[in-house]
């Protein structure tokens, strides 16, 4: 029986499903030239849903899937929560030995998707026929006894820092953004841009976000998002909302300002903002709403949000992270941000250790709380705006001197010309920092964004320990598959190109 429409759901998929009921012939998703109906969209996961079922899939399981980004892959996905099941999405291009030890973590029965062939016990493909032939054959909607805790998706970081964790998060952190009042941006007749890695937490902003609140998502081609085809998916498909990293923000930025012409609501966040590219925006689009969203991936989506107004960018400690959304807790421990509420994930997978270090329990106002250590320092000002101050551990030492990276960032963005900066601690020989290197992009036109002016401007604000003794300008910072810097690579460039500025 399918859900009350009347109800207010606390499942992801009921909560699709209830959208199918009350607006069966509204557009749910664009696909290029397809466009899926809710009805269509529903009828068809309840198909998949049967055939997993028969495959093998069981309430509580962990369902790998590999399939190409597109309205197939979101049909599956919402089949998968269908089963009572939850689901990882796996980059069809990760190389073999990263598909197999996702699989053994998630300790899959059946996996989705021909690429999950020699690594799964059972795999299952989706039927190649057009979805609305799908939806026409569909029997019985299974119902799952499974409630708003059970795991929804399991997203796998990016393992910058350390080998990859299976961050489980459950249908109620997704869902606590969107019920009973959506963020801005989101509702009926939204319509908003996929194209975030499918495998990372942004992908529920883009995709569960709309379904879940009776708009549409507009899905991108799979060779990432570029100015050119933004403006392809605002005249052609609607789109009117959009998250990008705060690099791809930047670089839109840089390239065509105008790409954003015809959006409603923007968000951007995952690194610290840029002043100055945040300005530029604000004077070209005053009237498209730009959110600061902060928070990490053990937080499903935000944990913060700040409408950004043109002051905001006159702040010397930066644009601020904002406000807790619903169903969140943001609290402050010896200037840590710790985050309580129905966002937080129930764990990693397999990772007692991390576990312990990451999750805990805080005294808080409403009582002893579970709690997740985000590793951010901030501060509240008196009107209960949070403030980001940069990383616990992005604290280093050299030269015996505790030097933090962000600091000097923010600094570095100060300096007339510069748009973009990261301070990368440079490792010596037995492995230990001995020095910084901060790479940045600056204006074609800013002679006074030399190595030697920049160096100039941070001797000027900054303590003598913290002035890098690198600095080498790119024409733009290398980003990671979730579009954040990677500092990984800055360091390889570094080591394959001579640097240029050292003293």
């Amino acid at each position: 029986m399918r859900p009350d429409a009347a109800a207010v759901p606390r499942l992801i998929h009921h909560a699709v499903t209830r959208q199918a009921r009350l607006h069966p012939d509204s557009c749910a998703v664009i696909d290029g030239p397809l466009r899926v109906s809710y009805d269509t969209l529903d009828r068809a996961a309840d198909a998949y849903a049967a055939d997993l079922a028969a495959a093998g899939v069981r309430a509580g399981d962990l369902v790998p899937v590999a399939l190409p980004r597109g309205a197939r892959l979101i049909v599956a996905l919402l089949a998968v929560l269908k089963c009572g099941a939850g689901y990882a999405t796996l980059d069809v291009a990760r190389p073999a030995g990263q598909l197999r030890r996702s699989v053994e973590q998630l300790g899959a029965r059946v996996g989705i998707g021909r690429p999950l062939a020699e690594h799964a016990a059972a795999v299952w493909c989706p039927p190649e026929e057009p979805l609305a032939e799908t939806a026409a054959g569909a029997s019985q909607p299974i119902e799952a006894d499974v409630d708003e805790h059970a795991v929804a998706a399991v997203f796998f970081t990016s393992g910058t820092t350390g080998a990859p964790k299976a961050v489980a998060s459950p249908h109620r952190a997704a869902m606590r953004l969107f019920v009973p009042a959506p963020l801005p941006g989101y509702g009926p007749g939204r319509t908003m841009v996929q194209a975030a890695p499918v495998g990372w937490d942004a992908f529920t902003l883009e995709v569960w976000g709309p379904l879940i609140t009776g708009g549409t998502c507009a899905i991108a081609g799979g060779g990432g998002l570029l100015p050119d085809e933004l403006r392809e998916l605002i005249d052609e498909a609607g789109a009117r909302t959009l998250w990008l990293t705060s690099a791809l923000f930047n670089l839109f930025v840089d390239e065509d300002l105008d790409a954003f012409t015809g959006l409603e609501t923007v968000y951007t966040g995952g690194e610290v903002l840029s002043p100055g590219h945040v300005r530029s925006f604000l004077d070209r689009h005053p009237g498209i709403a730009l959110f600061n969203g902060y928070g990490p991936v053990e937080s499903c989506g935000f944990a913060t949000t700040h409408r950004i107004r043109p002051a905001d960018c006159d702040n010397p400690a930066g644009i601020p992270i904002g406000s807790p959304v619903p169903g969140t807790g943001v609290h402050l421990a010896d200037g840590e941000i710790y985050l309580t509420g129905a966002g937080l994930a129930t764990g990693y997978l397999n990772n007692p250790a991390e576990n312990a270090a990451r999750f805990t329990t805080l005294a808080t106002a409403a009582g002893a709380e579970r709690a997740y250590r985000t590793g951010d320092r901030a501060e509240v000002d008196a009107d209960g705006v949070w403030h980001f101050r940069g990383r616990t551990d992005r604290q280093v030492k050299i030269a015996g001197h505790r030097v933090e990276p962000a600091g000097i960032e923010a600094v570095a963005r100060t300096a007339p010309g510069v748009r973009h900066c990261a301070a990368v601690p440079v490792p010596g020989p037995g492995g230990a920092p001995d020095r910084l290197a901060l790479f940045y992009t600056a204006a074609a036109t800013a002679a006074e964004s030399t190595p030697a002016a920049l160096r100039g401007h941070l001797q000027q604000q900054l303590p003598r320990p913290w002035v890098p003794a690198v600095l080498h300008p790119l024409p733009a910072l290398p980003t990671t598959a979730n579009g954040k810097v990677d500092h990984a690579a800055l360091l390889a460039l570094l080591r394959a190109t001579p640097a240029r500025s050292t003293s």
